[in-house]
């Protein structure tokens, strides 16, 4: 499978049905990032008429995820990926069209290839969520491990 953006969204209908009927979808991926994009709507929406903080956290995750699954395909090494802890802060209100990124993909290739050599390897990966005004309105701060197969 070539890692595009549709590629993802197609993926997160079978596997992760949650997210993409929440609408949460992958905009880009490449260049060293990956961009994720959710839109207030009816069904992520919480009481207060904002976004819920799962919806968020879910479009987060996703743009750390995809980034791995994106150099792992790159490096041709099999790999399992496990999330062991995930830290988040709230800063605004989130309605709109709220944006997650992550470009940490230089650390992710460093821990790959680690991986390679040293075994089962763990990376802290940020995405931060803004709005269209381009303010955050929230953090997402994800532990993964990193395995190859053999």
């Amino acid at each position: 499978m070539t890692i595009t953006p549709r590629a993802i969204n197609r993926f997160c209908f079978f596997k992760l049905p949650a997210a993409y009927f929440a609408g949460v979808r992958v905009t880009s991926i490449g260049n060293g990032a990956c961009t994720v994009a959710v839109r207030l709507k009816w069904m992520n929406q919480n009481p207060f008429k904002s976004m819920f903080w799962a919806v968020q956290g879910m479009a987060a995750e996703l743009s750390t995820g995809a980034l791995i699954m994106a150099a792992l395909h790159q490096s041709g090494i099999k790999a399992s990926m496990l999330l062991i802890e995930n830290k988040a802060t709230f800063a605004k209100k989130a309605v709109g069209k709220i944006t997650f990124s992550c470009t940490q993909e230089k650390q992710i290739n460093e821990v790959i290839a680690k991986t390679r050599m040293n075994g089962p390897q763990q990376i802290w990966l940020y995405a931060a969520g803004v709005d269209a005004a381009g303010d955050e309105v929230s953090s997402f701060a994800f532990l993964w491990s990193i395995k190859a197969k053999n």
